[in-house]
């Protein structure tokens, strides 16, 4: 295994990762309908116990793509974590909250009352899909920020890299790209959140009303996302020149890439047909309960090809906007090749993680909730 493959192989996994936590966002997604979709409270109580039976998964991922950062692409980790940390922490406690909410909302004698924890649910629900998307963003917009490897001599003050401004994080809401990628994924998870209660709630009312809601998310979802790919695919890109990694904007440079690489093109054409067919299933076939499960895999395979765009090809995936040179690219914020050779090995255990947690959900999904369900016993949300 070269120290390239390595490189390749490792955002390979890390830009996996990113789309299945893309796709475990249903739960935000779903939390963020809560009081548009639940009437009543039985049938809040049927959207809480739906959506709170997967919420680790989404959070474990959270935590794991970021472990996956830290170990593979320690600069990257550094340089964002550690520069536009107002970002990823407001994400962090909102994901935070959303655990806490979940487990005191219906203790007895709790202080700020049930409504008051599901309305932090609905804020998870927005804030964690409109950072997330926003900071998924910065890949292709670039951020402010400086890398100086020289510091490391510097006992004093050893820090390689620093943002160049004040917001540290929050300054890429100004960006309207940042915030238009973010609405997208907003407006995506409420779409997989639909899906999942019209496939794992068994109420008649409430499903007809996630169908109904589909119209209006996915007409915005198609906006945001088709305004966001028309602008990388039109716009300037950071590209990397292989034999003096010198970092220049090259015009059409993620069309390039599509173009270069044909596996990654269909990969992403696969995905936002099978999220469309989906959507249009559920919406044309009113009995059809099944549209979480392509419009979920397509939802993974079009972020994975979006992030392989965004780092193979000789491209920074986490450019500057200050200084150019100071972009990301796989060869210098990677770990040392044998750390990576050792991860690389570790990874084989990644399949029956898979394979585990498949037969985990459907164990947890093994029949649809309902009204009857949560009048009996049991650990309830």
């Amino acid at each position: 295994m070269s120290y390239t493959f390595l490189q390749h192989y490792w955002w390979f996994i890390v830009s996996l990762l990113g789309g299945i936590l893309v796709f475990l966002l249903f739960v935000q997604g779903g939390n963020s309908l809560l009081f548009c979709l639940g009437k009543s409270e039985e049938q809040r109580k049927m959207m809480m116990n739906s959506t709170g039976r997967k919420w680790e998964f989404t959070f474990t991922t959270l935590v794991t793509f970021g472990g996956a950062f830290f170990a593979s692409f320690p600069l990257f980790y550094s340089t964002s974590f550690g520069g536009a940390y107002w970002l990823w922490m407001i994400i962090l406690f909102s994901f935070v909250l959303q655990a806490v909410s979940y487990e005191f909302q219906s203790k007895a004698g709790n202080l700020l009352g049930r409504n008051t924890y599901r309305a932090f649910l609905v804020a998870n629900g927005v804030i964690g899909p409109v950072l997330l998307g926003g900071a998924v963003a910065t890949f292709f917009t670039g951020s402010a920020f400086v890398v100086d490897k020289a510091n490391m001599a510097d006992l004093s003050m050893p820090v390689i890299s620093h943002w160049a401004n004040a917001g540290h994080g929050l300054d890429a809401l100004l960006d309207v790209w940042n915030v238009v990628l973010g609405l997208a994924v907003f407006f995506l998870a409420r779409i997989l959140g639909a899906l999942y209660f019209i496939n794992n709630i068994d109420d008649e009312d409430l499903v007809s009303r996630c169908r109904r809601s589909l119209w209006a998310n996915s007409g915005l979802f198609l906006l945001f996302f088709l305004a966001f790919l028309v602008r990388i695919l039109v716009g300037d890109g950071y590209a990397v020149r292989p034999d003096t990694q010198e970092v220049f904007l090259e015009p059409y440079k993620y069309l390039h890439n599509f173009i270069s690489m044909p596996l990654v093109a269909l990969l992403f054409l696969v995905g936002v047909v099978a999220v469309l067919s989906g959507i249009l299933l559920t919406l044309l076939r009113p009995k059809f309960d099944k549209g979480i499960w392509p419009a979920g895999i397509g939802t993974v395979l079009t972020v994975l090809a979006l992030l392989l765009t965004a780092g193979y090809g000789h491209t920074a995936y986490y450019p500057s906007t200050v200084d150019l040179q100071s972009s990301l690219t796989l060869s210098n914020s990677c770990s040392s090749p044998f750390t990576l050779e050792v991860m690389a090995y570790v990874s084989i255990l990644v399949p029956f993680v898979l394979a585990y947690i498949f037969y985990a959900w459907r164990s947890i999904d093994s029949r649809k909730i309902d009204a009857q369900e949560l009048s009996g016993g049991g650990h309830q949300y």
